[in-house]
């Protein structure tokens, strides 16, 4: 017989009992239950849960059996529960709340389709079809509104919420946006009236652990009776996972990230992807993680959530005794050196030149940034265990992996924390030339950031490291970027000399693709510097070497800078083929910024030679280009530029 049963799912903590009262309250005066409604805590994350046996008396002293109307035994208990449900012609809404196994609440069932059925569970279950709504965390707006709602309710007159709106909007992120967080949150700022909400935020920063502060402040208890405390709820939902399922959540909570992908989490449990695929959708249907659908569709691209109270809980539990620590170290070690692998081969597409072994895995540049991008989060994450000597080798390593790939897509905060966070690795087990590297991509990210003084010293300091270790490949690097870095100083003559002195290391090299670049930035600077011919002398240098090589990334970038030295020159029918050139190169390899960049050279080109309707198309091209490659302010002023001529 059809039944309509209706299952409210989520984490603990998430609401799920407040809902199905409220909806079971609004229900009722919308007239939708006019038999009333039935309500059996089974409290199926205590230990000790409620039977269905124990549950059907409760039920039947609800519909007036009592005493010694109630049958003797179970069967004849159900039987009559039923009957009296099959009689009732006014329909009824029964909720089972808080249950965690089906044999909870599949005997409690009615016998007809004419009442209706609402469960809440921490699980999902397949026992029967049902009608799921899973809950989810609270919206950071939404969770604001109720924090400020909760203290309004208490005293209108408390002001914290308007005074504080930053300090209030981090103490939501602290709780998780959960709601049972929240609600705790808010009786602690009731009883602490005369403290600023900055000082819970404070305490919770300090302990690092929102559970321990929270429940030593919890106010006691909700409407329903039940304790406002958070880890006991954690705990509970732990303790019933089978011992490989703990193990996973344990070491999932120790991963550099709070969102993981498959491969990575396989190589922390140190098993294949499918038998980790099995265990994550348990933990998934148990609401302890979250699945996160991959780029390409497929199992193994699937990436998983953890909510931040969980991770928290169970970073505690791995790290409760020695033998837990010790698999905790050991797990992160082999993702660092998963890490390491991948993003070595990632790396080597991305400089990947005709004549070079094919790199492990990635066959196309697309598939290498693809991976970088999915993983970016915790590859970045991983280099800041390098300040653990157990784990700073492999961390300098991964993060001289990191820098041409955060560079390309212009994440600059992630190259300088990577940078700093491999430099004093580096530093902890001696390695120079790692140290080299990362200050020399400090310098980098530095310069792109606009702080030229602190990026001309980290490219001095590399330089320093280099010409100590007599490491001349590594020193050529570091002119070069220094010579960059002069540049944007106003430096000129400085930056000339840096760069002359960085070609000629690669040139003694034999490096013909380092040659190239220095030969590039060298008439970037010599056309800053009035000396055109020079500059057009050396982009074609540099063009010619790119082609020599199959660098058709240095080619692009080469020809767009010829394109501006040409403008200079006043060779106008040359500017647009150089450009035309640059911009074919960049839409090919996806090169957004560059593309962005010749794109605006061009419009600068037509505007000069009064076609606005072409310039203008070619600013509003660059701004999405900009917009592509994550650099808003270029967007903007590409932007900007075309409203200002006619369409």
């Amino acid at each position: 017989m059809p039944l309509l049963v209706f299952a409210v799912t989520g984490m603990g903590g998430v609401g799920k009992t407040a809902l199905a009262v409220e909806a079971a309250h609004r229900a009722r005066t919308q007239g939708w239950f006019p038999g009333g409604t039935l309500f059996v805590d089974l409290r199926g994350y205590d230990d000790d849960p409620v039977t269905a046996d124990q549950a059907v008396l409760a039920l039947l002293d609800a519909l007036g059996v009592r005493d010694g109307d109630v049958p003797p035994t179970s069967e004849r208990q159900y039987d009559a529960y039923r009957a009296l449900l099959t009689e009732r012609r006014d329909r009824m809404l029964l909720i089972l709340d808080n249950a965690s196994d089906p044999s909870q609440y599949l005997p409690l069932l009615p016998g007809t389709d004419h009442h209706r059925v609402l469960i809440t569970s921490r699980d999902r279950s397949d026992a029967l079809p049902v009608r799921l709504i899973d809950l989810e965390t609270l919206a950071p707006d939404d969770s604001v509104a109720l924090l400020t709602r909760a203290l309004h309710d208490t005293d209108e007159r408390d002001d914290r919420p308007a005074r504080e709106p930053d300090a209030l909007r981090e103490l939501a992120d602290l709780c998780g946006h959960l709601p049972l967080a929240l609600q705790i949150a808010a009786g602690m700022l009731r009883r602490r009236r005369h403290r600023d909400i900055t000082s819970l935020v404070a305490e919770i920063r300090e302990t690092g652990d929102a559970t321990t502060v929270l429940d030593h402040g919890s106010p006691g208890t909700d409407l329903y009776g039940r304790s406002l405390v958070l880890r006991p709820v954690l705990e509970t939902s732990y303790r019933r996972l089978p011992p490989e399922h703990a193990r996973l959540l344990r070491l999932l909570c120790l991963a550099p990230s709070a969102e993981t992908g498959t491969e990575a989490i396989a190589a922390l449990a140190d098993l294949d992807t499918e038998s980790v695929l099995s265990l994550l959708e348990d933990l998934a249907a148990r609401y302890l993680v979250t699945p996160v659908r991959g780029g390409n569709g497929t199992a193994s691209a699937l990436r998983w959530r953890l909510h931040d109270l969980v991770r928290v809980f169970g970073a505690g539990v791995a790290t409760g005794d020695a033998g837990s620590r010790e698999e905790g170290e050991t797990a992160r070690e082999r993702v660092l050196e998963f890490y390491v692998r991948w993003a070595d081969a990632a790396d080597d597409r991305l400089q990947w030149l005709p004549g070079r072994e094919e790199p492990e895995r990635f066959g196309d540049r697309g598939q290498a940034l693809a991976w970088l991008d999915g993983e970016r989060a915790g590859l970045v994450a991983a280099v800041g265990w390098g300040r653990e000597e157990r784990f700073a080798g492999a961390a300098v390593r991964l993060a001289r992996r990191l820098g041409e790939y955060l560079d390309w897509r212009r994440h600059f905060d992630d190259l300088i924390t990577v940078a700093e966070a491999s430099r004093e690795a580096a530093r902890l087990v001696g390695d120079h030339h790692g140290e080299a590297i990362a200050w020399n991509n400090l310098g980098n990210a530095l310069r792109e950031a606009g702080r030229t003084g602190a990026a001309i010293d980290a490219h001095s300091r590399a330089r320093d490291l280099c010409q100590t270790t007599g490491d001349h490949h590594g020193e050529a690097s570091t002119w070069n970027n220094l010579g960059l870095a002069l540049r944007e100083a106003g430096r000129t003559g400085e930056a000339i000399n840096a760069l002359t002195r960085a070609r000629d290391l690669y040139q003694a090299a034999g490096n013909h693709h380092g040659e190239a670049m220095a030969w590039d930035h060298l008439g970037v600077v010599l056309r800053d510097a009035g000396r055109v011919g020079e500059a057009i002398d050396a982009h074609t240098r540099a063009r010619d070497l790119c082609q020599t090589t199959g660098d058709h990334h240095g080619e692009g970038r080469a020809w767009n800078n010829l394109g501006n030295a040409l403008h200079a020159a006043g060779r106008a029918e040359e500017v647009i083929e150089a450009y035309g050139k640059g911009l074919e190169i960049c839409r090919e390899l996806e090169d957004w910024y560059g593309e962005g960049q010749t794109l605006s050279n061009l419009a600068f080109v037509h505007k000069a030679a009064r076609h606005p309707g072409e310039a203008r198309a070619a600013y509003l091209e660059a701004a999405d280009a900009f917009t592509r490659a994550n650099a808003p302010t270029e967007a903007a002023e590409a932007r900007a530029r075309a409203a200002e001529l006619p369409e």
